[in-house]
């Protein structure tokens, strides 16, 4: 677990740095009348991810984290299964966004991983799984300006309905 957590914090750190350096090819600063830059969100998500990753080195110097002190293996197999049902779930998420939509994706992937993975109640995972897309479509659709893939056209309703909102 110490050399999974150092070598994982050495990878965030350089896809911070990677990502930090592709994005000053956009405007990072304010832009006077039309807000922030195209690279704005992007150089400073990924110097605050730096400076997490920062402090998890520093955390793994100091041994003061659980994984910086462990001699256990990184996955064990408990952790393995966990990863591919995780990262199946997000393959699957990946590949639904182009058929049922982003925000479609969004909603099943919640409903597995919260309700079949956490064994959450249906309440909760119900009420996450509507709202987070909701607010990720107006996070992105009217903050951002970003349009996101909608896919098929059976989905196009909603974000007709939810488009009356922002415009």
């Amino acid at each position: 677990m110490r050399r999974g957590e150092i070598i994982t914090a050495g990878i965030l750190a350089l896809l911070s740095i990677y990502m930090m350096y592709k994005s000053t090819e956009l405007e990072i600063g304010y832009i006077s009348g039309e807000g922030p830059g195209g690279g704005a969100w992007p150089f400073w998500l990924s110097a605050i991810m730096l400076i997490c990753t920062v402090f998890i080195a520093i955390n793994w110097a100091r041994r003061t984290s659980p994984p910086s002190q462990s001699t256990e293996p990184m996955l064990d197999s408990y952790g393995m299964k966990m990863l591919f049902l995780v990262g199946g779930g997000i393959a699957a998420f990946i590949g639904l966004s182009s058929i049922i939509s982003m925000y479609g994706g969004i909603f099943v992937f919640l409903v597995y991983y919260l309700r079949f993975l956490g064994r959450h109640s249906w309440a909760l995972t119900m009420t996450l799984a509507t709202s987070v897309p909701i607010i990720f479509f107006f996070f992105f659709e009217a903050l951002m300006r970003i349009t996101l893939p909608k896919g098929w056209s059976f989905t196009e309703p909603l974000f007709n309905w939810l488009n009356n909102f922002i415009y």
